[in-house]
């Protein structure tokens, strides 16, 4: 888990020197933005601290691009998230807090000024194996996931309807997905929803719906939320369809300073009959580069 937190710390640093290089570029069609954070949490109590409690250090990383082009009517929008945590308890071993990789992009035909058609691909797994931790009374843990253990690839065409800047809806009436499964020790414990036997499930008949919100909704302050639903047509009852849900509130302190509140929501039949949720808040340093620059 530390090399996967160094490489992904170095990917933030390279990344970060090769946008300043790029974005200092003229004459481009490309709007650009990047934000990359480190936070840190940390707390101590001493062995008599009364009133309870247990020391713990965690440390998260995060990494959010964009680059959007557009040229008369024709779009090229790509984005990338990228997040990753560690947590460690006096007495416990080291574990995950968060993990997660999404790609999205997507290329657009205006045929109004407020309707695109478009086509896109969106790319969604973790970095490192997740575990269920202490499931029997030895303390044994069970590997529940990796790096395209699950992993989603989706494609998509329809339409999008994006009135400004901040907000977009995609529908899409056809969105074939590719779950895959490739470690076995995974696919011995949990399925998403891939047949025994096999290290990929294909939905060739879906529908998807894809709405974003990124906006300062104060001074220094930034929402941002982005929803998915999955709808495969062979399974239209209300609990087969998927939801994910990505949000992230900042607060900028200074320049380089800001406080973060981040939380994922997902309902996915196929991996577990209930809503899965993770949630951070934390105060870290946080890095954005900006680029707009029009021919």
């Amino acid at each position: 888990m530390k090399r996967t937190l160094l490489a992904l710390l170095a990917l933030l640093l390279s990344s970060t020197a090769l946008l300043a290089q790029t974005t200092t570029e003229a004459d481009t069609l490309w709007r650009r933005s990047f934000a990359t954070g480190l936070n840190l949490n940390q707390s101590a109590f001493s062995d008599n601290w009364k009133a309870g409690g247990i020391s713990s250090v965690a440390l998260n990383a995060h990494l959010d691009a964009r680059a959007d082009y557009e040229l008369g009517a024709v779009s090229w929008d790509n984005a990338v998230q990228l997040q990753y945590g560690l947590i460690k308890n006096k007495g416990e071993d080291q574990r995950k807090s968060i993990d997660r990789i999404y790609l999205d992009t997507k290329y657009g035909y205006a045929f109004t000024s407020d309707w695109n058609a478009f086509v896109s691909a969106n790319f969604l797994s973790q970095f490192a194996k997740g575990y269920e931790y202490d499931i029997d009374a030895d303390g044994t843990d069970r590997l529940i996931s990796n790096f395209l253990a699950p992993g989603f690839l989706t494609f998509a065409l329809g339409a999008e309807y994006k009135p400004n800047p901040h907000f977009s809806l995609r529908l899409s009436p056809f969105a074939p997905r590719f779950t895959f499964l490739v470690d076995e020790e995974v696919g011995e414990n949990e399925r998403y929803g891939v047949p025994e036997g096999k290290k990929v499930r294909t939905e060739w008949l879906a529908a998807m719906v894809q709405a974003s919100y990124d906006r300062d909704i104060m001074t220094n302050l930034n929402f941002r939320a982005n929803y998915m639903s999955y709808i495969n047509y062979k399974e239209l009852s209300g609990k087969q369809i998927d939801h994910m849900l990505n949000a992230v509130l900042t607060a900028k302190v200074n320049r380089y300073i800001n406080v973060s509140l981040m939380g994922n929501f997902v309902y996915d039949y196929d991996q577990d009959a209930d809503i899965q949720y993770n949630q951070s808040l934390a105060l870290g340093i946080l890095y954005t580069v900006q680029g707009f620059s029009v021919r």
